[in-house]
């Protein structure tokens, strides 16, 4: 797999990419998590071959600027560029799929990747203690971080909550239509209290789709976030080093 450096340039522009279960978007953004004109996006197919998420995912590119470096936000576990699970897409076809290297050729740009919820919580972490950031929408995300450095070991999304079934099954969005949004929110409550319970956090972040539907009171150590919190992720993607 080819190396690239970072882009040397004094205002560097920010191609972001996000793979949802639902949909694929991609914007430019400059050096401070602005938008560049207005964010491209088409359906994910169903299956999903990764050659044609691939293929996608340039035709979204080409619809916008030049830029000087790639950033992409994956639903699933991602090491050091390659795909190692996909959940939402089907696990078998994408398992060892070098994303990273084929946008790079098609884009002909470095290309980072990370987890969709680590993309999300680079943009709202602080940088100190240990934070978590999760996503609620077609499935579950999980990120954990420890002063500012995201952990790349660890998806809880995969973990049994409840019987035989994963924080995935058990919270996603086949799961808020079965279950109704009451039921749902009980599960979004105690999943609360069970990460406290196990990573111990001092902050949690709740990202996704579904997190407008959060109404209850949070502890003082819970917040919501915009989803457009994983548009800065992206940039901070690219101001640190990022092993994942």
């Amino acid at each position: 797999m080819a190396q690239f450096r970072q882009a040397q340039v004094a205002d560097p522009v920010t191609l972001c990419i996000d793979i949802g279960g639902t949909h694929l978007k991609a914007g430019l953004v400059d050096a401070s998590g602005g938008e560049i004109g207005k964010f491209v996006r088409c359906e994910t197919p169903h299956p999903s071959p990764p050659e044609q998420v691939t293929d996608l995912l340039d035709g979204l590119a080409r619809q916008l600027g030049a830029c000087d470096r790639v950033s992409v936000g994956f639903p699933g576990i991602v090491r050091r560029g390659v795909v190692m699970s996909a959940p939402k897409l089907g696990d078998k076809a994408w398992h060892a799929y070098p994303l990273a290297a084929q946008l790079a050729l098609r884009l002909g740009r470095g290309v980072r990747i990370a987890n969709d919820a680590t993309v999300q919580g680079l943009g709202v972490i602080g940088g100190e203690g240990v934070e978590c950031a999760i996503t609620l929408g077609t499935g579950f995300g999980f990120a954990l971080f420890e002063d500012g450095r995201p952990s790349t070991r660890m998806e809880m999304s995969l973990h049994p909550i409840h019987k035989d079934l994963s924080y995935n099954d058990w919270l996603g969005a086949a799961a808020l239509r079965h279950a109704g949004p009451r039921k749902w929110l009980k599960r979004v409550q105690h999943v609360i209290e069970v990460l406290e319970a196990v990573v111990a956090y001092d902050m949690l972040y709740i990202g996704g789709g579904n997190a407008r539907l959060i109404d209850f009171k949070l502890p003082m150590n819970v917040r919501t976030v915009e989803n457009e919190a994983g548009i800065l992720g992206g940039v901070r993607l690219w101001e640190r080093r990022y092993d994942g």
